[in-house]
């Protein structure tokens, strides 16, 4: 593919965010973390084209940019719901029974991990830590953190009808 063709994968808006970061940088390829979370601001996750594409933007090789996207596990490299919930499954959460919770949560939803919803809205995914250990369990749902989750907690985060999540984001 030529270069021109990979660059129009990406959008003038997203072209326009990742210079205002590689205008900070020492080097393009410098802001490819920044970078991959921008596209997948604007797209909910990062395709493979898309990675190409940026990787070809960013003068590396597209391998070097997966490498780099496949480490960081916010970087969503398949299509996600609307809202993912990530549930920590660190240690510290294992200990206060986070397992238990990840049930829970799957039975509300109807998925298991890894999975989204039929409706596109959640997607459910472990993450290793959340950075919150003095507060486990915990899980975070877009940048709202929820802690020291038990049964109760999580049945008020979730509330009944259409087995959809009208709550998820709110504090309980």
């Amino acid at each position: 593919m030529k270069q021109a063709n990979l660059i129009s994968a990406l959008s003038d808006r997203e072209l326009a965010d990742i210079d205002k970061e590689i205008a900070h940088a020492p080097y393009r390829c410098a802001v490819a973390i920044d970078a991959l979370k921008i596209v997948q601001q604007y797209r909910g996750w990062v395709s493979d084209e898309s990675l190409r594409a940026l990787a070809n933007y960013l003068e590396m090789s597209a391998e070097e940019l997966e490498g780099i996207a496949t480490f960081y596990n916010l970087i969503f490299r398949k299509p996600v719901g609307e809202k993912v919930i990530l549930v920590c499954d660190s240690v510290s959460c294992w200990i206060k029974d986070s397992d238990k919770i990840t049930r829970q949560i799957a039975e509300k939803l109807g998925i298991g991990l890894g999975e989204t919803t039929p409706d596109g809205q959640y997607t459910l995914l472990p993450v290793t830590c959340l950075g919150a250990c003095d507060c486990a369990p915990v899980l975070m749902v877009g940048e709202k953190l929820h802690k020291n989750l038990d049964g109760d907690k999580i049945d008020k985060l979730f509330s009944a009808g259409d087995s959809a999540v009208v709550k998820l984001g709110e504090e309980p």
